[in-house]
Order: structure tokens, then C-alpha cells, then sequence
């Protein structure tokens, strides 16, 4: 089968954003990644930074916290429209060419998709630690602590708007672990399943 859309959904400091850019570079098709945050900016008119915050993560980590969220006459919130801008902008994109899109729930988005690849990166708590320290640098929170409130976040996002475990194998047709295989072998892996 031949595949026209890739979604990466990664772990934090897996590295599935540079395998994403890396893959869609060698394929030579797009990759939407900050590229949905700016088109949902145009659309909503909120701020790019509020968007990048919360497209991937929910406000609060729980449920419940996140039904707790301030909500207009219709019981929608902020957040609430922000995930309908952003469904409506990724099932655009899967419409107009083939693409990378890294994150954002784009697999469970685009899953009726038949040319889709759905592929999660994940790795060690020891390796994304070493990563993001080497990538991003310190920072005042312990990198281990910054991985556990990254992925809280968005396993909290993912199952609000999807119902779904987000890193659930059958979600995906492919999973990767990047502290292993390593970022090349990743990327190489993705390439040749297109």
C-alpha cells in the first residue's frame, strides 16, 4: 500500500519532531509541525504561543480539570475550539498533498485515512533525559521531571479529545524506539514503509 500521509506521535525528547522533518526532507514533501500552529494563529486569531501550548496539551492534566475549564453559553471551552480549528486545519492539509504532520492527535484525526502511516517514537526515560538536556539545554526542572509533566500533558490532551490512550500500540501501525535504533535507523525505517 502506498502511503501519502505520515503522523509521528512521539514521547518528548524521542526525537520524533527531527525524525518527522528529517523523513518528509528525504522524501521531499512537507512537514507540518509549527507550520499548523501558524495556520490555526491566522484562523482563530489567538496567539501562536497559546496555540503551541495548548495543541498538544491539555490545561490541566486530568480530566477532570480539564471539564473544570472556563466554558461559554455552549459548554465549549477556549481549548475546546482551539481542538476544532485544529482537527478542521490537519484534515485540510491530508487534502491537499502528501505530508508529514508531527503530533497534534493527527493519527486519530486522519485514522479513516487509508493511505495513512501512523508511527509513534518513543525511547527510555534515560535516553530522552540525555536528549533534551543535549538539544535544549538545563533548565531549573530536572530533565526526568520535565518528561514526566511533557507526557502527562499530552496523554491527558490525547485522551479528552480522542477517548484513546495515547502510546497505545494498536493506535499505530508502527512503534520506534529511538534509544535504541536511533534517530538515522528511525528516519530510514519511516523512509522505506512510504
Amino acid at each position: 500500500m502506498k502511503h501519502r500521509i505520515i503522523t509521528i506521535s512521539r514521547e518528548f525528547g524521542s526525537g520524533g519532531r527531527t525524525i518527522g522533518k528529517e523523513v518528509a526532507r528525504q522524501l521531499e514533501i512537507p512537514c507540518y509541525d509549527e507550520e499548523i500552529t501558524n495556520r490555526i494563529a491566522k484562523k482563530s486569531g489567538l496567539a501562536e504561543e497559546y496555540i503551541k501550548e495548548s495543541g498538544e496539551y491539555a490545561a490541566s492534566a486530568s480530566k477532570i480539570g480539564s471539564l473544570l475549564a472556563v466554558k461559554d453559553f455552549y459548554g465549549h471551552s477556549i481549548q475546546d475550539e482551539l481542538w476544532g480549528i485544529q482537527r478542521r486545519t490537519i484534515l485540510e492539509i491530508a487534502r491537499e498533498h502528501p505530508c508529514v504532520i508531527v503530533g497534534r492527535c493527527a493519527d486519530y484525526i486522519l485514522k479513516e485515512k487509508a493511505d495513512l502511516l501512523k508511527v509513534f517514537i518513543h525511547a527510555s526515560i534515560e535516553k530522552r533525559a540525555e536528549r533534551i538536556v543535549k538539544v535544549y539545554g538545563e533548565n531549573d526542572v530536572a530533565p526526568e521531571k520535565r518528561l514526566m509533566q511533557k507526557d502527562k500533558k499530552r496523554r491527558a490532551y490525547y485522551q479528552l479529545y480522542t477517548d484513546e490512550k495515547w502510546g497505545n500500540i494498536d493506535n499505530y501501525h508502527i512503534s520506534l524506539d529511538s534509544g535504541i535504533l536511533g534517530i538515522e535507523k528511525c528516519i530510514k525505517i519511516i523512509s522505506s514503509l512510504y
